[in-house]
């Protein structure tokens, strides 16, 4: 008598393929546009009944195309605030010394506490 194992493999995404298929298949059965009875391809009566097309669905969401609109939302720019602060604060310290640190960090936290209202008083209003 012989030893025979037949190894089983399981793999989640086909599994959740088959599930999104078996839904979408059965919704659009319960919507009328696939019959029980007919082969059609899945595919297309999917289009039929949502109008979508596959075409331009990646580029809906890139990031290219929602630009941040408020300035403090791009990553480009405030890092560009960031290194200004800081080639600031070491030009400022070398030439005035610690006076100077001490002007940026009571300047610093003064337009801190103002944006702080300015977005304070913005949600408020909403």
């Amino acid at each position: 008598m012989r030893f025979d194992i037949k190894p089983r493999h399981y793999d989640p995404v086909k599994e959740e393929i088959e599930q999104r298929t078996a839904r979408i298949k059965h919704q659009l059965e319960a919507d009328g546009v696939l019959s029980n009875g007919k082969n059609q391809d899945i595919e297309e009566a999917y289009r039929r009944a949502e109008g979508s097309s596959i075409r331009g669905a990646f580029t809906q969401g890139s990031p290219i195309r929602n630009k941040p609109s408020d300035l403090f939302s791009s990553a480009g720019m405030l890092r560009m605030i960031i290194l200004l602060i800081l080639v600031g604060t070491i030009t400022g310290y070398l030439y005035w010394g610690i006076d100077a640190l001490y002007t940026l960090l009571y300047i610093g936290i003064g337009i801190a506490v103002v944006l702080f209202l300015i977005r304070l008083k913005g949600k408020a209003n909403e």
